[in-house]
């Protein structure tokens, strides 16, 4: 991570209203002008609470298409997609494909792009954005299956996301409850045009295979956006 970017980090963790220093809790600088202008501790809060709501570990804050080494041409035409995808997306954000897909090799930096767009659309563009992963959510929401109330809750929070990024979708063994789940969720976000952000290991062929609903649905919906990477020349844990 940049260094300039550990001041930024540790304010959108740390900054309360009351005790910012500069606007001494008004929420209002007043400048060299003798004219108030909104302080930057509102934006910071902000951004943490649009932080907070989107459940991604803290860690990847710093997650940016800056961050990010493009070590080959595929990778790199990767990135090149993604950046291409942020700088379009409130023009395609109500078309069919507005969403976005990075399939393929472990290691290729998949969440890392997925994560970069997720902090930008929130930091840039305040548009909120829910993380799920896939087999720690698709877990607790068959653990909760008892419990109708908290697995409606739970499900209604994937399903109406302004933005859902779905991490390493279908990684691990695949039930026909698995897929059910996430056929409720894509199939809502489909009719309702709601965007999606997905990484998974798997190929769209492999998609299909699983379900031809869920993999044609997601092909359709990041038909403009869809990356498929291959071979471990592009897995960066082995260069």
């Amino acid at each position: 991570m940049k260094k300039e970017e550990e001041p930024k980090k540790s304010l959108i963790k740390n900054i309360e209203q009351e005790k910012c220093p500069l606007c001494s809790g008004t929420g209002w600088q007043l400048t060299k002008d003798n004219t108030y202008i909104q302080c930057d501790c509102i934006k910071l809060i902000r951004d943490r609470e649009l932080f907070e709501r989107s459940g991604i570990n803290f860690k990847d804050i710093d997650k940016s298409f800056s961050t990010f080494v493009a070590w080959n041409d595929e990778v790199r035409s990767m990135k090149d997609i993604a950046t291409s995808y942020y700088l379009n997306f409130s023009e395609n954000r109500g078309k069919r494909s507005n969403s976005i897909m990075f399939c393929g090799s472990p290691g290729s930096g998949k969440t890392h792009l997925a994560l970069a767009l997720a902090n930008n659309l929130m930091n840039k563009k305040n548009i909120s954005v829910v993380y799920m992963s896939y087999r720690d959510v698709i877990t607790k929401l068959k653990q909760n299956m008892v419990n109708e109330s908290i697995y409606t809750s739970e499900l209604e929070k994937y399903k109406n996301a302004d933005v859902l990024l779905i991490d390493d979708l279908f990684k691990g063994k695949i039930s026909e409850t698995d897929i059910n789940i996430v056929f409720e969720i894509i199939n809502h976000r489909y009719l309702k045009y709601a965007p999606i952000i997905i990484s998974t290991e798997m190929f769209t062929n492999g998609l299909l295979d699983v379900d031809e609903a869920i993999g044609s649905r997601l092909i359709e919906m990041s038909k403009r956006n869809l990356v498929e990477i291959r071979g471990r020349e592009n897995n960066y844990r082995l260069r």
